[in-house]
């Protein structure tokens, strides 16, 4: 699938040529050119780039993984677990090593990160969080971590689009365009999916199918899969044999096998968000080490399983397997085993810290999970091999779309990853069924749910289109109502803070009254020196003040943050910092400028 290096390393060097051309002119046009123009040409550049930096990453993972986790499984049993183990124990710590050392927002899948930096960061994306994601990345499901390669290139390719927006002239307040359409290129070249590319960015980062960056992130995504077609080859991902139009026994066994794929991704979701919080809390082993942990879990039960059967699809991404669950290769009992086992592998890695996607992996649980379903019904309805077949992409699409909460990217990803139409009308059916399921067991999408956990909320605000209008909206309209406020200044209580929360300062409410702003470089100083923190001066209002009065009143804090109060009482019900206000001010210039 891989061969023919030197025409793959030519069509590099002239891609990088190209990208490099096009780039002088932008940069050196950039005041001549008139704006759409201007913006077509960068987006052109931010697709190519982040296009060929995922085809890059997914060729060096395929490579890694070949002459890492594949070569010894060519070995006799002992010596394929004894080289497994060193090759995922010290893949893992150097990836726990790298993140703990370079770049902590390089761990997991990256989306989560990438739609932080979307929303708060104006699209910035720091270049040392690229590079960090790309290696471990590169370590961990190359050395066969149960994790997948695709989360990873949507964060590397947003990344790199965002550094190119820069090289091209763009302030870091102007990167969100650059970030959205490397995203999609990203996910393009990934998957072989440009349509899925487009609905995932604009209905999981973006959150808006009617983005005004609609126009970007189509031809970023049409540019990524030009990439990946021109280095590796237009193929799917999986090719069906036999795939046809299912009987009416399939579309009943349709509803039951997407609640049962739903049900595994909810499985997952809720089993990485609780070991991710308890590995927050663990003492035992510093960060850089836990990682380990994981691969010790994938190692044992891939081992395991591969001893039973000869699979290897609890190591990596699983995709041979799955290719094999999907030809009608493996029976429905090893399917369940590899679901069982493949389930807890992930979790384990994503949960202790590893740097990977799960993308991969919900595809492959909700595939063995049709392909169990499929195979014990089959005893006693009888089904052709087509309607197993159709099962089985049901319980694939049912188990990302329950994990994810983006079921046009569901029906679409494995559409274009399979290139079968007779199997759309089941995945709707399926996107359906999977997603009430989801919503009932979960409120929030698993990206959302690790933001929420990292004490990050995403505010899309959508101001008036004047300024007049703007400036009369209550305090309320921009303001954060899930505030995290220092309640004790006791060190433990202050050491349990600045783990679980990521800011840079709270405030301190004591009997329900405010007393102060702390700072995070106070606390730990606090913390070292052995005395009681020094609060600076905080300042309120009421959530019914015009946000005329609150830019007033963040003049007089030295805090850069208000606190909002309601009653007679003074109840502390939220919070608005600079950082907000401009960010709501920024999206209304802009606005304004697209009106």
């Amino acid at each position: 699938m891989f061969s023919g290096v030197t025409r793959t390393e030519g069509a590099v060097a002239l891609m990088s040529r190209g990208v490099e051309r096009l780039r002088g002119l932008i940069a050196g046009g950039v005041g001549r050119l008139p704006e759409k123009p201007r913006m077509v040409l960068a987006t052109c550049v931010y697709g190519l780039g982040a296009g060929l930096a995922a085809t890059l990453f997914q060729l060096s993972v395929n490579f890694t993984y070949r002459n890492t986790i594949e070569r010894a499984g060519e070995q006799s049993f002992g010596e394929f677990a004894l080289w497994t183990l060193i090759i995922l124990v010290t893949a893992s710590l150097l990836v726990g090593w790298l993140l703990n050392s370079y770049c902590r927002e390089a761990a997991g899948s990256g989306i989560p990160q990438l739609k932080l930096a979307f929303w708060k960061d104006f699209g910035h994306v720091p270049f040392r969080t690229v590079w960090v994601k790309f290696v471990a990345g590169v370590l961990s499901v190359g050395g066969g971590c149960s994790l997948g390669r695709e989360g990873p290139s949507v964060q590397i390719a947003g990344g790199l689009a965002s550094n190119l927006g820069g090289v091209l002239g763009e302030p870091k307040q102007q990167r969100q365009q650059a970030c959205a359409a490397g995203a999609a290129a990203g996910l393009a070249a990934a998957f072989n999916t440009p349509l899925a590319a487009i609905t995932f960015v604009l209905e999981e980062v973006i959150s808006d199918l009617n983005s005004r960056f609609l126009g970007s992130v189509l031809l970023a995504s049409v540019l990524g899969a030009f990439v990946v077609h021109g280095l590796i080859g237009p193929q799917p991902a999986f090719i069906l044999r036999g795939a046809s139009a299912p009987h009416w026994q399939a579309y009943l066994l349709t509803p039951v096998v997407a609640a049962v794929g739903a049900l595994v991704g909810v499985a997952f979701h809720v089993g990485t968000v609780q070991l991710r919080a308890r590995n927050r809390r663990m003492t035992l082993l510093p960060t850089w080490a836990r990682p380990a942990l994981g691969g010790i879990v994938t190692w044992a039960l891939g081992c395991a399983v591969f001893y039973y059967t000869g699979k290897m699809g609890v190591f990596g991404l699983g995709y041979d397997d799955l290719s094999a669950a999907l030809d009608h290769q493996i029976l429905w009992r090893t399917a369940l085993v590899l679901l069982g086992a493949k389930l807890i592998a992930t979790v384990a890695c994503y949960g202790f810290g590893g740097s990977g996607g799960i993308f991969s992996p919900t595809l492959f649980l909700g595939g063995m999970a049709g392909v169990a379903m499929s195979g014990l019904v089959s005893q006693v309805i009888p089904l052709t091999p087509a309607d197993q077949l159709t099962l089985a992409v049901v319980g694939m699409s049912a188990c990302l779309n329950a994990v994810v909460r983006a079921p046009v990217t569901g029906i679409l990803i494995v559409f274009e990853m399979t290139h079968e139409f007779a199997l759309v009308p089941a995945l709707m059916i399926g996107a359906l069924v999977s997603g009430a399921i989801a919503k009932w067991f979960n409120r929030h999408s698993f990206y959302d749910a690790l933001l929420q956990q990292d004490g990050h909320r995403l505010d899309r605000v959508i101001p008036p289109r004047d300024l007049q209008s703007w400036q009369q909206l209550p305090v309320s309209a921009i303001a954060n109502f899930e505030p995290v406020v220092a309640r004790d200044l006791s060190h433990p209580a202050l050491e349990k803070l600045l783990a679980n929360h990521p800011h840079e300062r709270w405030p301190v409410v004591v009997d329900g009254t405010p007393s102060g702003v702390l700072r995070r470089v106070e606390a730990e100083a606090a913390i070292a020196e052995g005395r009681e923190p020094v609060l600076e001066e905080i300042v309120t209002c009421r959530a019914n003040q015009t946000i005329r009065d609150l830019q007033s009143s963040l003049i007089l804090s030295s805090a850069n943050m208000v606190v909002l109060q309601e009653g007679d009482e003074g109840k502390v019900i939220g919070l608005v910092t600079l950082h907000d206000l401009l960010r709501a001010q920024v999206a209304l210039t802009r606005r304004r400028g697209a009106a």
